[in-house]
């Protein structure tokens, strides 16, 4: 009896053992799945804005303090993949395809001009049709201007700037722009055709790899997505355009800068300190004209959220956390 007692007793343990260890397994592959399906509701819309249609990812909360992402050249949206579900526990996160850029309208350059002033008055009709109130603005490359150009049409909207390699400052430029400021200075034909590699696949795949240490953390996706849309039929007239008008960027330089001193928003700039185009200077500008700009470099490229996005990504958490919405 007492053995067939303690056999009782043995397996009547081991049976609640392993059901307790099923439902510990249960419930972590429940949390997971919660997890999983909360990092993962991003939505892919379109709007009209400008006349045009802008494709646009939207996640998180509908009431949480919003942020807008604008990407910069030569991608798009799908930039920010990994950024958003991070961002998006927290934060409305709404990032748009600019025109002629990733699934928005990309009309002819014969039919829309394409200048940064007319990229923003897009965003600005883009910010109007979402009725966004206050946001935190994040820029990079081609964003910069353009998301600039908003701060200084609506300063009451902003509540926050993340630049990540989005300059404005003269010393902030590289030789590498040495050509495209020799067709500012002359846009003749030769000049233009000059430019023609900027939008090949080996440029495009410089600007992910140039400064980059691990090469192995360069998702192929990226630079072969970017190309698939330079290549379309005028589109690289539509970047030669972009291209040319970018010299007004650097005309409103000036225009930000004071906008910097006056208002001393909340900044964080988060650089790639190898970028082969915008160099540290531009970065460390910010300090000069704003005491609320903070400065933080990474080793590596321009496309630095391709490197070093969990560690941007905290940094930029810590950073909305302390912004007054």
């Amino acid at each position: 009896m007492k053995i067939k007692s303690y056999l009782y007793f043995l397996l009547t343990g081991i049976v609640l053992i392993q059901t307790s260890q099923l439902e510990a397994q249960s419930l972590t592959q429940t949390n997971s799945k919660k997890q999983f399906m909360k990092t993962e509701e991003v939505h892919y819309r379109n709007i009209k804005a400008n006349g045009l249609n802008i494709f646009y990812r939207e996640s998180g909360p509908k009431d949480a303090p919003v942020i807008l992402l604008l990407h910069g050249y030569p991608t798009s949206s799908f930039m920010f993949r990994n950024l958003i579900p991070v961002l998006s526990e927290k934060y409305h996160v709404i990032a748009p395809d600019l025109p002629g850029f990733g699934y928005s309208d990309a009309p002819d350059h014969n039919h829309f001009q394409y200048t940064f002033d007319n990229l923003y008055k897009t965003m600005q009709s883009f910010v109007d049709e979402l009725a966004l109130k206050r946001f935190a603005v994040y820029v990079f490359d081609y964003g910069a201007p353009v998301g600039f150009r908003l701060m200084l049409a609506n300063p009451e909207k902003i509540t926050g700037i993340i630049s990540q390699n989005g300059n404005t400052y003269e010393e902030g430029l590289s030789k590498g722009w040495s050509p495209i400021q020799q067709y500012w200075q002359n846009p003749s034909t030769e000049n233009r055709e000059a430019l023609r590699e900027f939008v090949t696949l080996k440029a495009t795949k410089f600007q992910y790899y140039e400064g980059v240490n691990d090469p192995s953390l360069i998702a192929p996706e990226t630079y072969t997505l970017d190309q698939y849309f330079l290549d379309r039929p005028g589109n690289v007239e539509i970047q030669l355009d972009l291209l040319k008008d970018y010299s007004t960027n650097v005309a409103l330089y000036p225009e930000f800068q004071a906008y910097f001193r006056k208002y001393k928003p909340q900044l964080l700039a988060v650089w790639g300190s190898e970028d082969p185009y915008f160099l540290p200077a531009g970065a460390n500008g910010y300090q000069k004209d704003d005491p609320n700009a903070r400065v933080k470099f990474y080793k590596t490229g321009h496309f630095a959220l391709e490197t070093h996005g969990k560690e941007i990504s905290q940094d930029i958490l810590g950073f909305l956390a302390g912004l007054l919405q």
